[in-house]
C-alpha cells in the first residue's frame, strides 16, 4: 500500500459537478494498492497515519496527531500511486490492483481509519473520475508505503 498524505486546511471530492465528499482540518489521505497488499499492511498503515505527528502544537511544532486534534480525514483512491516510469514516457500501471483486490481492501482500509480515529471519515468513489480540491497546510504532505515499513 502507498500512500500521500496531505495536511490540509479544507479539501473535497466532486464527482459529475457535485461535491461528495468534504473536510475541514486534517488529512487528506490519497491510497493506491497493490495485488501483494493485505490486512497486515492495512493495520500498520492506519496506525501510522492516524498517529503520525504532522500538527502543531501550542508551540509551533509538529507535535500532534490527527487523532490528537480531532481532525477530519479524506481518504481517495489514486491507482496511479502505482505508476512505473522507467521505459518510455507513458506510465504503467500494471503493479495496481484491480478493483476485484483493492476494493475491499480499499473498503477495509477506510473501516479501520475511521474506527481507530473514534469517528466517521469521508471517501472518494472507487473508479470514479474525481476532482479533488485542497488547501494544503505548511505544505505538509509525506509519502509512505507499506513494503518499506521495516
Amino acid at each position: 500500500m502507498r500512500t500521500v498524505i496531505q495536511r490540509v486546511k479544507h479539501a473535497s471530492v466532486a464527482i459529475d459537478g457535485k461535491v461528495k465528499s468534504r473536510i475541514g482540518y486534517g488529512l487528506l489521505i490519497f491510497l493506491g494498492i497493490e495485488d501483494s497488499d493485505n490486512q497486515e499492511d492495512i493495520e500498520w498503515l492506519t496506525k501510522k497515519v492516524v498517529n503520525l505527528r504532522i500538527f502543531d502544537d501550542d508551540k509551533g511544532v509538529m507535535n500532534k496527531s490527527v487523532l490528537d486534534i480531532k481532525g477530519d480525514v479524506l481518504v481517495v483512491s489514486q491507482f496511479t500511486l502505482h505508476a512505473m516510469v522507467k521505459k518510455g514516457n507513458r506510465p504503467s500501471y500494471i503493479r495496481a490492483s484491480k478493483p476485484d483486490v483493492a476494493i475491499p481492501l480499499y473498503e477495509s482500509f477506510c473501516l479501520e481509519t475511521s474506527l481507530q480515529l473514534g469517528h466517521e471519515i469521508e471517501t472518494g468513489s472507487f473508479g470514479a473520475d474525481m476532482k479533488v480540491e485542497l488547501l494544503n497546510d505548511g505544505p505538509v504532505t509525506i509519502w509512505i508505503d507499506t513494503k518499506n515499513k521495516e
